[in-house]
């Protein structure tokens, strides 16, 4: 029993001391913790190639391209930069100390956004015929499209909806009614188009029966001209 309880008092005294010598060992916030050293850390823009000792500080290289750190580190790798996908452009390339900053492209509008960016993106929604574009889309929102009213139409690219064309007001007659998605359709009222049905002809026929007067006024005067010299030729003989 005397064995027992002071193996226990050992153990004890062994883990406190383990704990207390944890707790003692604090690192300033411009180094990291190995074993039982504080190393300083390596700058931005690059990485810890080998910790320190009780002899020697920390050895740090560079990051490579393509790599970043933008903090200072005790890690012994840098992050790879951020790809931008289809649906994303670059917006600030990536450097040794920043990674790439992404943000939609033309047309889309961010999904997911991040504290460096854009994580994902989709394009926009495109309204229907029938509907107009109500609220434009962003880099951060989605297009809005409402409906149209009776009395206008769209084709879906429209900002608003447009009246429908009044035939009436323009002295034609309606052909096809106009619904939410098309205008309405106007052509002449056929009294105008039986009158221009006669006109148009008997015109025609005018400037061909006074073309032909004149042909016919020029070789009558030809005519004439040369039989007075045919009689002028016959008396001088």
């Amino acid at each position: 029993m005397t064995f027992r309880r002071r193996l226990t008092a050992a153990s004890l005294l062994i883990l406190v001391m383990k704990v207390f010598s944890g707790q003692t060992l604090t690192c300033h916030k411009e180094q990291y913790q190995t074993g039982n050293l504080c190393c300083s850390m390596c700058d931005a823009g690059s990485r810890v190639q080998t910790d320190c000792t009780e002899s020697r500080n920390t050895s740090c290289v560079p990051c490579l391209e393509g790599t970043y750190n933008n903090q200072p580190t005790g890690l012994k790798y840098c992050f790879s930069c951020s790809h931008c996908d289809h649906s994303l452009k670059i917006k600030t390339s990536c450097t040794t100390t920043s990674d790439a900053v992404c943000e939609p492209q033309e047309g889309f509008y961010c999904v997911e956004p991040s504290d460096n960016g854009c994580e994902s993106a989709e394009k926009h929604r495109r309204c229907e015929p029938g509907q107009y574009i109500s609220q434009k889309g962003t880099a951060s929102t989605d297009s809005v499209c409402s409906d149209c009213s009776d009395g206008s139409f769209s084709d879906g690219t429209f900002p608003s909806c447009r009246p429908h064309t009044q035939c009436e007001t323009k002295n034609l007659q309606l052909l096809k009614p106009g619904t939410t998605s098309t205008d309405a359709e106007c052509g002449e009222h056929s009294s105008n188009k039986t009158i221009i049905g006669i006109i148009v002809p008997l015109s025609v026929l005018f400037i061909v029966l006074i073309l032909s007067g004149i042909i016919f006024f020029i070789w009558k005067k030809k005519q004439s001209t040369k039989a007075a010299k045919t009689r002028n030729n016959f008396n001088g003989c």
